[in-house]
């Protein structure tokens, strides 16, 4: 059903024609609570009398680039510095690939191109390409996707999910999961014996596990059958690709997998599986201490266990201290950084003649950071404490394979975390910038979550602007919550903002005015819902 009759329709009856298709698409939603149009002082203060996308998400029309209203911003979010792009739904293809919201989708990246964002970032998941068999790919979903990001005018950043969220229910390819039911020890194992099965240990990387072939050689050829699928859009619309590194995409171990909600638990070393366990006991012999090749400390604490429940992580004779604890965190982490490089450097060989950057994540592990141990990170696999920066071997392996760094966390205040976790987002941040200036590595950014608190977006423009700049930042995440009357417009500022664009109705035609005047009038209307992520 289209959203428009024509220039002419009434404000009234394009808006139930917005609700009927959201409804379609959200039919567990009351789509009557909430409208395009804000008519509360937030908006009004904003001195964005009339929104681009007010009025013309109302008109929805076939959507075609050239198209859009020649008094739009520039879809370049760049007048600071910095390129602005909205993360789609984890969902947005189906694992049947089918586009999930087709229509909210379309209309969602409308209001983008017209509020001024550069583009979207789409995460592109192994286990719904790749589903059935080992090189049987099925990209038509994604492919039209990307059709309709380019036909929108914005640009597309790709995210290569090589791990499971089982908390959107996107699992890995079917046949992987098959292996590890007869082999669990493709996957990491903790000291109890439970394994992760959100993505392949790291020791699996060069072995041929997956039906004869080694998982670097399987994501190689995945990366390259994607590049072949998608050549009429690389260095056009796709202008970057983030290489998935490990669970949610980043670089790290997954050490708070079965981590209470809400826990301040310093998580669990992910080394018990066999292969993992086998590289350990050879490094261990090799370096003249064979008896400390059997595991892991078998004085860490558990995943809910606070640091000093236990010696290990002590601040004050812990034996993270030791001759011992630097044995295996040494090696612990260099078996992060091993893996990092391997994936880094084909992600550089697949992709650099493709007039594409090439990105990969790190997390923001900041809880305990202000203990000298700093837990987390340990158990995550930075051997970053107070007496060592574990972050520059890592901003060094990122320069030498040409990737920018993808830093999350920027809407994040060190007030705002729980005191009893001893927690500092800001003071880590500092820290892997400083190493990434060292190197002259690039940094990108994304938020942690929507929010519609006060500071969100004051902090978000100061962690990427000014002497804090960065290449890129990805506002997470496209779905029912962004688009809401509490955030979106706050979220038009902060674009404003950014862009240094100030739209007034005196920006606009005359005709453009009048229904500008009977918009602010209204007062009921639609919000484009999406399945919120």
């Amino acid at each position: 059903m289209s959203l428009i009759g024509s220039s002419q329709a009434t404000v009234r009856g394009a808006e139930l024609a917005i609700r009927e298709q959201l409804r379609c698409c959200f039919p567990r939603r009351d789509i009557n609570r909430v409208s395009f149009v804000d008519s509360t002082p937030l908006w009004r203060n904003s001195r964005l009398r009339l929104n681009r996308f007010t009025l013309k998400a109302i008109q929805i029309e076939p959507l075609r680039s050239d198209s859009l209203s020649s008094h739009a911003p520039s879809s370049s979010s760049k007048s600071n510095g910095v390129r602005l792009f909205v993360g789609l739904p984890l969902d947005a293809v189906s694992d049947c690939n089918t586009v999930n919201h087709t229509r909210a989708i379309t209309a969602g990246l409308k209001a983008l191109k017209l509020l001024g964002v550069e583009g979207v970032e789409l995460p592109i998941w192994w286990g719904v390409v790749e589903k059935e068999a080992m090189g049987k790919y099925e990209w038509s979903g994604y492919l039209s996707l990307a059709e309709m990001v380019q036909k929108a005018g914005l640009k597309l950043h790709v995210s290569l999910c090589f791990h499971a969220d089982q908390q959107h229910k996107l699992s890995l390819p079917l046949w992987v999961s098959r292996i590890g039911e007869s082999e669990p020890d493709i996957f990491f194992k903790d000291r109890s014996g439970l394994h992760c099965k959100d993505c392949l240990s790291f020791a699996v990387d060069n072995l041929p596990v997956l039906d004869g072939k080694t998982p670097i050689e399987v994501y190689q050829d995945f990366c390259e059958s994607f590049k072949s699928s998608f050549s009429r859009f690389m260095g056009s619309t796709i202008t970057g690709i983030t290489m998935g590194l490990g669970p949610n995409g980043e670089l790290r171990y997954p050490s708070h997998h079965k981590a209470a909600k809400g826990s301040n638990g310093v998580g669990e070393f992910q080394c018990y599986d066999r292969n993992m366990l086998k590289i350990l006991k050879q490094h261990a012999e090799a370096t003249g201490n064979p008896l400390w090749g059997t595991g892991g400390p078998h004085d860490a604490p558990s995943y809910n266990e606070l640091p000093n429940s236990n010696n290990f992580f002590n601040d004050n004779g812990g034996s993270w201290e030791s001759t011992y604890g630097d044995f295996f965190l040494s090696w612990y982490s260099n078996q992060l950084l091993f893996h990092g490089d391997r994936l880094l450097s084909l992600a550089s060989a697949a992709f650099g003649n493709s007039n594409v950057a090439i990105y990969a994540k790190l997390p923001l592990v900041h809880s305990w950071y202000k203990t000298r141990a700093h837990p987390s990170e340990l158990t995550a696999g930075f051997y970053s404490t107070a007496l060592k920066d574990g972050y520059e071997p890592i901003s060094k392996m990122f320069a030498r394979n040409s990737c920018k760094m993808i830093l999350p966390g920027m809407d994040l205040l060190d007030e705002h975390q729980p005191q009893q976790s001893l927690s500092s987002p800001e003071s880590l941040l500092a820290k892997i910038r400083m190493a990434c200036r060292k190197f002259g590595v690039e940094i990108s950014g994304q938020n942690s979550l929507i929010s519609r608190a006060p500071y969100h977006f004051k902090q978000i423009r100061k962690s990427i602007a000014g002497e804090n700049m960065v290449d890129l930042f990805t506002y997470q995440r496209m779905g029912a919550e962004f688009f809401s009357p509490e955030h979106f417009p706050p979220f038009t500022e902060f674009v404003r903002n950014l862009n240094q664009v100030e739209m007034h109705t005196d920006d606009l035609p005359e005709e453009e005015e009048h229904a500008g005047e009977s918009l602010s009038r209204t007062s009921s209307g639609s919000s484009v819902e999406m399945q919120a992520v």
